[in-house]
């Protein structure tokens, strides 16, 4: 399999696209406004200490002073299993840290309004599969990994790498890899922090150390060991950032990346654009001319599949399975190209040989098999329908370029021509009960105008019979279909 990622890099915004064999299947977007800190280490300088608050302010170089509590001075590891840890009650800020005093912090929430950023001095590094904890000597296990059997192996995979330098939490993504890819992970970084290290000996105070690795740096660095075969960079400047940071950290990548200078747009090689356009509608056609429908919502995501076009060679029992199986494939390809997560219905069109259940639900499964992102599936429910959870890994494809419409405010519908029309024959007859009036003026929608002086012509007239006033149309070409004004005159 050919795999090819496209680096897209504007000032306001960087686009990567994974391309397998000439199709897009996964795109990742980050805007320069919406990155945050969260991840940054900084060498600080206590500037004010409160013993009231049991905290500190820490000066780390930006607007606002950042906010250290007691309980973020010593280590601490969140939602890890298998770590031996002490029962530590968070002692006196003012035996702490002194005023003046240099740490070294990270950040773990962002600047919110008036204030500052949320420090903790318990330093990690996350990678893909790992996260390294400087000092420590222990190796510990995400809870969500429910097998003992997974989860004694992934840390004796850890283990061999534990040194004086630090140790390990084995993250959830882990389920399932091998000793390559924790190795690479490891020397990651253990390279990492030794980098660091030099830039604290050699930085001043309120200076950072460590910033979260830009869209294009992460997606390198995660997608270590899985066989790219090229990548391409439309950004000369990007470009060669990124070969230091291949020949640093990822050297067997080095030499696949390349500038691509081209006059056409590197999105437009694998008709990137298009597809991502095409990735935001609900309709998905198959090339046998059957079709899926993808609803997102709140709760969970809905994918129906039906026949559509497609009317098979043999029989309707056939004609079902064989569409099926080619929404298998659409389906693994449009999750992960959306990166849709949470709960997923897949409603398959009924099936009433099993043996024809079991291999589109084998299918599924299959198709997955190159998804980064966990997955559980369930089999067919007593209604036909076919659970599945995929981990949400970031927001989808949809809430990132898209918002909220604002004529049908999310309802995904607005009212139809004919519904407004006669909402504005009522709003006339309330008016004209309520007050006196010569005549009326209708301000609306195109559409909805035409309708009034067209299909729906002979109610207006009916009303003004019964009414016994003149009412005159007018079409307001910035008004939304459900929108209109009735003026007295």
């Amino acid at each position: 399999m050919n795999v090819e990622l496209l680096i897209n890099v504007t000032p306001s915004e960087t686009r990567v696209a994974l391309v397998e064999n000439g199709i897009l299947q996964e795109v990742h977007i980050e805007r320069r406004a919406k990155r945050g800190i969260v991840g940054n280490i900084y060498q600080g300088k206590v500037s004010r200490v409160l013993p009231g608050m049991q905290a500190a302010f820490v000066d780390i170089g930006l607007d606002k002073a950042a906010f250290l509590h007691a309980s973020d001075i010593v280590p601490h590891t969140e939602c890890v299993a298998d770590v031996e840890q002490e029962h530590f009650q968070a002692g006196n800020i003012a035996e702490l840290v002194q005023q003046g005093q240099n740490l070294m912090v990270q950040v773990v929430k962002d600047p919110l309004g008036t204030k500052g950023a949320r420090l903790t001095t318990d330093i990690t590094l996350p990678s893909r599969y790992l996260v390294f904890m400087p000092g420590q000597s222990h190796v510990g296990v995400s809870q969500r990994i429910e097998s003992e059997e997974e989860k004694a192996r992934l840390k004796d995979l850890a283990g061999k790498h534990i040194d004086e330098i630090g140790g390990f939490i084995v993250r959830t993504a882990a389920e399932g890899v091998g000793d390559l890819e924790v190795e690479h992970d490891a020397k990651f970084l253990k390279l990492l922090w030794q980098k660091i290290q030099e830039r604290r000996a050699a930085n001043q105070p309120c200076s950072v150390l460590y910033e979260d690795l830009p869209l294009a740096f992460r997606i390198l660095r995660d997608y270590v060991g899985t066989g790219i075969d090229r990548i391409r960079i439309d950004s000369r400047q990007t470009f060669q950032r990124l070969k230091q940071f291949l020949q640093d950290f990822v050297p067997e990548l080095t030499d696949k990346a390349e500038y691509h200078a081209g006059d056409r747009p590197i999105f437009d090689l694998f008709d990137v654009e298009n597809e991502i356009q095409r990735a935001l509608d609900r309709k998905v056609e198959l090339k046998s001319g059957g079709y899926l429908i993808l609803d997102q919502t709140e709760a969970m995501t809905t994918i129906d599949i039906n026949t559509g076009a497609f009317v098979g060679h043999r029989n309707l029992e056939e004609t079902i399975f064989n569409t099926n199986l080619e929404a298998t494939q659409a389906i693994a390809r449009q999750l992960r190209l959306r990166n849709l997560g949470g709960i997923i219905i897949i409603d398959f069109i009924d099936m009433v040989d099993e043996d024809h259940q079991r291999r589109v639900l084998h299918s599924l499964e299959l198709a997955l098999g190159r998804d980064k992102a966990r997955f559980s599936i369930s089999g067919f429910s007593s209604l036909g329908l076919v659970e599945m959870t995929r981990k949400r890994t970031r927001e989808s494809l949809e809430h990132v370029l898209c918002a909220v419409c604002p004529e049908c405010q999310g309802r995904a519908s607005v009212k139809s021509v004919e519904t407004v029309c006669y909402e504005i024959l009522r709003e006339i007859l309330r008016v004209n009960k309520a007050y006196e009036a010569d005549r009326f003026v209708v301000y609306a929608s195109p559409r909805v105008a035409e309708s009034l002086e067209g299909d729906e012509s002979h109610n207006l007239a009916e009303l003004k019979v019964f009414i016994g006033k003149e009412v005159s149309v007018h079409q307001e070409a910035l008004y939304a279909q459900e929108q209109f004004d009735v003026v007295m005159m």
